[in-house]
């Protein structure tokens, strides 16, 4: 028995089939580059093996876990740690079977298709994950865990990642990234700049983290230029560290261009903590506009992700913290929230912006437009509730005809799941092959391009979009 079809995501008539399975077969090998995403950098530094398959596949997705959350379970129950360090399950084969008889509620969904193709095609698992089988299934991951072919550099070269990027924060140090380095291993992991923490007023902690920024530094960051003088050296020390992209994960995509007098008041006030939520907002558009010109010296590419209502529970917020599932998309507008930044420096032909998004009906009518436009833009792939097969399709279909595809910026799978990496690679690829044998047999391309494009969607956009 295997878990997953051979022709999974190809279209249902011969001609076009066929032509995807070929288009596909020309790429399925090709490295994995995967710029922007949210492993662990200590699993590579320390190699130590995976505690165990509900530490691997349950407690650090959230996309697993918010579904179980949805039906009832307690997120306690799954072994999610409290922020007050309160009791959670411990037990991590109490929270496989918890998966495990939950498991039926991911059918249809690009979690289930993650899943199988871990399981079958990483621990060579030929049973469907359920009550009955779960004890089998963990005992067998298990024992492939303790073995060094399952150490986390074991699998980054079994998955033919050629390049992996993490992403810290202003303030960290890094040391992971310089443990792997000093270690001789070959396997390249680099670092991004996030530097949300210091740039949003409304981040827990502002004034304190904007403090910090300064210690690091030795940059008096309560002035406004001796502020942006820290994150001039901030980012120097990450692309020491192989850092190639900045991160910005703002409420909206505002942007702002003021007067440095303007802008100083401004920091001042937010500094003080006196603030309102204009101010903030206008601050943290202030702020990209300045990343980007950053960027123009240092080469670095930048990537916003904009349109995510962050910790939309109150309670989960409180009892366990960031990222727990609980980040919804809302509306985002670009045309006229951009116009600042673009203004000042969306000419820049040496300039790479990568624009992401939750609200899918910017592609065509915003987003298409403008990176069909501004030498600076280029978009991202479907994001977060959108990385799958139909949302890869609807993607293709809104934003091709209008900027085509050497405006946008290949794949990268933004993910906090290692053992997911190269399946949400493979679905990928199988949806592009899928979207490019259609124009073939329909006439909209020829076919020996489509084979160049495959390449150039796998690969070789997101090597150029992030200077590899």
């Amino acid at each position: 028995m295997t878990l997953t079809d051979p022709d999974r995501l190809f279209p249902v008539g011969e001609r076009q089939r066929d032509l995807a399975r070929a288009l596909y077969g020309a790429v399925s090998d090709l490295p994995i580059l995967s710029p922007h995403g949210h492993c662990d950098p200590s699993w590579f530094a320390k190699n130590a093996r995976f505690s165990n398959p509900a530490e691997l596949f349950v407690v650090p997705d959230h996309y697993v876990f918010r579904m179980l959350v949805s039906q009832g379970v307690p997120m306690a129950d799954l072994g999610i740690p409290r922020v007050d360090g309160g009791l959670v399950e411990t037990d991590p084969r109490k929270i496989w079977h918890r998966f495990a008889a939950a498991f039926s509620l991911f059918r249809g969904t690009p979690t289930a298709m993650w899943l199988d193709h871990s399981f079958e095609h990483v621990f060579g698992i030929d049973q469907v994950l359920s009550t009955s089988t779960a004890d089998a299934i963990y005992d067998k991951i298990e024992a492939k865990l303790a073995t060094p072919a399952f150490r986390p550099r074991a699998l980054f070269d079994h998955f033919n990642i050629e390049l992996l990027a993490t992403t810290e924060g202003a303030t960290d140090d890094l040391r992971w990234h310089r443990y792997i380095k000093e270690s001789g291993w070959q396997g390249k992991v680099v670092t991004t700049y996030r530097p949300d923490a210091v740039v949003d007023p409304d981040f827990a902690g502002f004034a304190e983290n904007v403090t910090a920024l300064g210690a690091l530094t030795g940059e008096d960051t309560s002035t406004w230029s001796r502020y942006l003088a820290a994150h001039v050296a901030r980012r120097a020390f990450f692309k020491s560290h192989g850092a190639t992209a900045s991160d910005h994960g703002h409420p909206t995509a505002t942007t702002a261009n003021l007067s440095q007098d303007d802008a100083r008041a401004l920091f001042a006030t937010v500094l003080s903590g006196g603030f309102s939520a204009q101010q903030a907002e206008m601050f943290r558009g202030q702020m990209l506009t300045e990343m980007a010109k950053m960027s123009i010296e240092d080469g670095l590419t930048m990537q916003i992700h904009p349109g995510s209502r962050r910790n939309h529970s109150a309670d989960v917020f409180a009892q366990f913290g960031r990222d727990k599932g609980f980040d919804i998309p809302g509306r985002t507008d670009y045309v006229e929230a951009l116009k600042p930044l673009l203004d000042a420096v969306g000419m820049e032909p040496d300039l790479t912006v990568i624009l992401f998004t939750l609200d899918e009906t910017a592609y065509s009518r915003e987003l298409a437009p403008l990176a069909g436009a501004y030498p600076a833009l280029k978009l991202g792939p479907p994001w977060w509730f959108f990385d799958s097969y139909e949302g890869i399709k609807r993607f293709r279909e809104a934003t091709t005809e209008t900027c085509g595809f050497y405006n946008t910026a290949g794949f990268n799978d933004d993910t906090r799941a290692f053992c997911s990496i190269p399946a949400r690679h493979d679905v990928s690829r199988r949806s592009d092959c899928a979207y490019l044998s259609t124009l073939v047999t329909t006439g909209r391309l020829r076919e020996a391009d489509a084979f160049e494009v495959a390449y150039d969607l796998a690969y070789g956009l997101a090597k150029t979009a992030y200077k590899l």
